[in-house]
């Protein structure tokens, strides 16, 4: 071999080499971005729910959730839509977070999705954000199990409204749900609703697909600070509703 062939074979080497390191710099720079975003998308959410909890906690009088509901509920799972969140409602699918009381304490939060939801007519407009207060043994456990259709696995109905309001109409229900839509709470129906975890979040959540029986029983710890903020506020809201 001639050194003119031997001087063109390192050279193509070596720009062989030098464009698969950076092909491979372009992939890990695109999976770093695509973390990023999964990260702020996850904070994104958090944040949603935890203000669809605060604003909860300061509907007042006949436009509030009933005190004795929110005292007596087991778990909190909140369906927040936001224009640009990741939270997004359509005619039949949506996501939203839970947690459950524990030892006294309500658990990091679980990830879920909501599917096939039977729209009630109360339920309307761009910007609805629902609650589900579950109320009994029955319903945490069906909760806890990470799947479950609401009407059918576990009784709902539509929640009581007014700060005053009795809950008993609707007290054997395992689920009392709520409609937000500009300042005011409203019963709301959601029969027909399929409940079950969102893995692909609980992976970005808290690095491993931990079963929602886990979190929702406090055996993981709290996956970050906007995940604290959101039990913090179902806490105060339960202890606000005490103190009224």
């Amino acid at each position: 071999m001639t050194k003119v062939a031997v001087a063109l074979l390192l050279l193509c080497t070596f720009v062989w080499a030098q464009s698969d390191q950076d092909a491979n710099k372009t992939r890990d720079d695109a999976s770093a971005s695509t973390q990023t975003e999964k990260s702020s998308s996850n904070l994104s959410e958090l944040q949603a729910a935890t203000e669809v909890v605060q604003h909860m906690s300061s509907a007042a009088g006949d436009k509030g959730i009933p005190n004795e509901v929110l005292e007596g509920a087991k778990c909190v799972a909140v369906i927040p839509k936001l224009v640009k969140g990741a939270f997004v409602i359509g005619g039949e699918h949506g996501t939203g977070v839970a947690t459950c009381r524990v030892n006294g304490q309500w658990s990091p939060p679980a990830p879920f999705s909501l599917s096939g939801m039977s729209w009630g007519a109360q339920i309307g407009g761009k910007t609805t954000d629902l609650l589900m207060f579950i109320m009994n043994e029955k319903g945490m456990n069906d909760l806890i199990s990470g799947h479950f259709k609401v009407g059918a696995d576990v009784s709902a109905a539509a929640g009581p409204v007014g700060r005053t309001a009795s809950a008993d109409a609707g007290w054997k229900a395992g689920i009392l749900t709520y409609s937000s839509s500009k300042g005011a709470f409203i019963g709301a129906s959601l029969n027909g609703a399929e409940l079950q975890q969102d893995h692909r979040a609980t992976q970005a959540w808290y690095g491993s697909d931990v079963p929602f029986q886990d979190i929702l029983t406090g055996k993981v710890k709290m996956p970050n600070e906007q995940a604290r903020a959101f039990v913090n506020a179902v806490q105060n809201a339960k202890e606000s509703a005490q103190a009224r």
